[in-house]
């Protein structure tokens, strides 16, 4: 039998390539090997976004188009939506009953968000709690595997410590679940820092073509390189490291031409745009044709809830009766 995993996201709008390489990419290969339950986190985006709320049905719409338009399929996975199962509201409320706030405040994410989104008030029951509702995610699924990098290791490792604690206390009713590491592929942002839709420097799947070449043709480089003739640091240069992402079989040829002088930055960024192109564009056409269906996106989500919450009823019978709260 299949193994179960379970991942989400939350839904702040179209996705960019960052997302792709980050963790879209592995999602799709991991389609055919698991019994996929991909989920939109809709409630975790109110931790820290609960203020602007203005796009939410549109962000939800245009995430979903674009899992489908990179090769997501919702005939070999389950696609829902968090908020429609509300049996997630329940078992995150009864796990915070015996989660130790000790356990809370010292998740490694609270503390650096806390330090680093200012302009925002997240010091709230919600954003602290948070890491219940992920435990809740992935234990009313009993998911075998969440799939993370190696960064987000100690979250999951707080979902266990939770699944282990309800074990303890009233009978075993979830696995521990383990994570299942992808090696996600580092895509900088067109300024050279992180891609983020904060930053402004994405490359979307909303795009069009052309405003990915503008956008390529405008990227950073190496900034001590001046004249075509210079000699190049390709290890600086945001343009090399899309094109060992986009164009590998050339990044051995391409390091070499610019650290001698005889590729100018002009005639590399427009051999990544061409090799962007040959990526970006078939999605960004299927993207088009996904949404003009929007009954039809409603129609795949309608389904996948059907099938979440048949488990997740499922499952919190299992809970109520392990907690002896199963009184009718």
């Amino acid at each position: 039998m299949k193994k179960t995993i379970l991942s989400g996201m939350r839904p702040t709008g179209g996705l960019h390539l960052g997302n792709y390489f980050g963790a879209l990419e592995n999602w799709i290969r991991l389609q055919d090997e698991y019994n996929c339950y991909y989920f939109v986190a809709d409630w975790h985006a109110l931790t820290t976004g609960y203020e602007d709320t203005d796009n939410y049905k549109s962000n939800i719409t245009e995430m979903i188009a674009d899992w489908i338009s990179t090769g997501l399929d919702p005939e070999r996975g389950v696609f829902f939506l968090q908020s429609s199962i509300k049996e997630h509201a329940e078992l995150n409320l009864l796990l915070s009953m015996i989660t130790p706030l000790s356990w809370l405040t010292r998740n490694p994410t609270y503390k650096d968000q806390l330090s680093q989104i200012k302009e925002k008030n997240i010091t709230t029951h919600g954003f602290l709690g948070y890491p219940c509702l992920q435990a809740a995610d992935i234990l009313m699924y009993k998911a075998d595997f969440v799939p993370v990098g190696e960064d987000q290791i100690p979250h999951l490792e707080l979902s266990r410590e939770i699944a282990r604690r309800f074990n303890f206390l009233y009978k075993k009713v979830f696995p521990e679940p383990q994570q299942l590491l992808t090696k996600a592929k580092v895509l900088p942002g067109l300024d050279g820092r992180k891609m983020s839709k904060t930053y402004g420097n994405t490359i979307a799947f909303s795009d069009t073509p052309k405003e990915v070449q503008k956008k390529v043709m405008n990227m950073v480089t190496d900034p001590a390189r001046i004249r075509k003739t210079d000699p190049g640091h390709p290890e600086v240069c945001t343009v090399f490291a899309f094109h060992k992402i986009f164009n590998g079989e050339e990044v051995p040829k391409i390091d070499s031409q610019c650290r001698a002088g005889e590729i100018g930055c002009g005639e590399c960024k427009r051999k990544l745009a061409a090799k962007i192109d040959e990526f970006h564009t078939p999605i960004y056409e299927k993207r088009l044709e996904v949404l003009k269906r929007k009954d039809h996106i409603k129609d795949i989500i309608r389904e996948g809830n059907q099938k979440a919450r048949a488990v997740a009823e499922k499952t919190m019978e299992e809970v109520r009766e392990a907690m002896k709260i199963d009184w009718i």
